[in-house]
């Protein structure tokens, strides 16, 4: 009988992978917060005509979709941003604006899985709602690029490529283009770099422009660009100017962005994006049937490309070194060396647990040997040695092997004092 495996495009995490999970939810997390942001959540499953009158009907070949037993059309969501706008246009009301809101969680789409891609992926969602200014776009340029430090990366590592629709819209008037067919034109202008230069002179003919007017359109945009002033004297102020590329490839292929429009990407190692957005000014009209127009941007970024991108990068490295070991020892090995003085032990385990430390013991006995080498393996910070002095029992510091006996009644108070000390690094609780 042949054994299982994992579905394609799908993960097991291991306690080390769960461990590099969370170290990536917790940056996102500090980030966001540290920039005024509160989480929310989305459902799993939505209604598929919720990506429809996003994405129109093409995006159902990339969902997985299905009918419940009630014959109703749903779907994994392929991305959170549907979903907020529906919450959004909801609710409105009852928030203060600009809504400030960030979400973590999988996403799903049917696609075939390659490097940095899979079928599912975990996304941090970032957006502003209710509020159309130009503020906003940078205010989420700078949390994508300070998110991006906070995981230990430079700016010899990654850059912001940045773009807006406006610069487009401009080009397009000028050649007549009429709006129903410029999402077209603007797909094409996105996979411009992947595609062969004939194939877009291919694909532009029905438009009646060539590769070469193309760009030369596009050499014309650069950060003294008057579209960019106000969004470059912001974030020049803020010191973080120097991380953004004015590109105009960068569309965004998507037909619902309406403005700023941006993607984060490695210097080194010609990864995908690691992520990307921007405005999109009409989504909560469209997802509320007209009821709700609330201006909105924001940006998504993909743990899987991130997780290639932290494990190439030195200083994202020592960082995550450092998150998955504190993330994985414990503080104190409770080692039992007369097998008499078990429930004692027991005891202590559970006060010492309930003052907040991560504690562990050999369920079964064991030579001390045995279990100083699982202290050592869990890189515990500190042993407690149950024996035959028991009231008195002993407490070891792990990282000098110095040794102290004390009373039991007072363990805790001797414990959380040692484990305070500098040798030993912050006490986690």
């Amino acid at each position: 009988m042949a054994a299982f495996k994992t579905v394609k495009g799908f993960r097991d995490f291991f306690p080390e992978d769960i461990a590099l999970r969370n170290f990536i939810f917790d940056t996102w997390r500090r980030v966001a917060r540290r920039y005024g942001f509160v989480e929310y959540e989305a459902p799993f499953v939505e209604s598929t005509d919720l990506y429809r009158r996003k994405s129109g009907e093409e995006i159902v070949k990339q969902l997985f979709c299905f009918k419940d037993k009630a014959d109703r059309e749903i779907s994994l969501r392929p991305e959170v941003t549907p979903s907020l706008a529906r919450m959004a246009a909801a609710r409105q009301r009852d928030y203060r604006k600009p809504l400030k809101w960030f979400q973590i969680g999988s996403c799903f789409r049917y696609e075939e899985p390659q490097e940095g891609r899979t079928r599912e992926f975990i996304q941090f969602n970032a957006d502003i709602l209710g509020d159309g200014s130009v503020a906003v776009d940078a205010e989420l340029v700078a949390l994508s690029i300070d998110v991006m430090r906070e995981f230990g990366a430079t700016q010899e590592d990654f850059v912001i490529r940045l773009s807006t629709r406006e610069l487009w819209k401009g080009f397009l008037d000028q050649h007549n283009i009429a709006p129903e067919q410029q999402p077209a034109f603007l797909q094409i202008i996105d996979k411009i770099e992947r595609a062969r230069p004939d194939e877009t002179e291919t694909r532009l003919a029905p438009f009646g422009i060539s590769l070469g007017e193309v760009r030369a359109f596009m050499d014309t945009a650069d950060s003294d660009h008057p579209v960019f002033a106000e969004l470059k004297a912001n974030l020049t102020a803020r010191g973080l100017w120097d991380f953004i590329r004015i590109d105009a490839t960068i569309v965004r292929g998507l037909a619902y962005y309406t403005g700023t429009v941006f993607e984060v990407f490695d210097l080194k190692h010609d990864l995908r994006a690691v992520a990307g957005g921007g405005r999109y000014d009409q989504l909560c009209s469209v997802m509320s049937g007209g009821a709700v127009d609330m201006p909105a941007a924001g940006f998504a970024m993909g743990d899987v490309v991130l997780g290639i991108l932290l494990s190439k990068t030195p200083g994202a490295q020592f960082k995550l070194i450092d998150s998955l070991a504190e993330q994985t020892r414990i503080d104190v090995s409770v080692i039992i060396a007369d097998e008499t003085k078990r429930l004692d032990a027991l005891a202590a385990v559970q006060t010492l647990r309930a003052a907040g430390l991560r504690v562990d013991y050999s369920f079964n006995a064991a030579k001390m040997n045995k279990q100083f080498q699982s202290a050592e393996a869990q890189k515990a910070r500190a042993a407690v040695i149950f024996g035959n002095e028991y009231p008195q029992v002993a407490i070891k510091d792990l990282a000098n092997r110095q040794q102290t006996n004390v009373d039991i009644a007072e363990l805790e108070t001797s414990l959380l004092a040692l484990l305070k000390t500098a040798a030993l690094g912050p006490l986690v609780a």
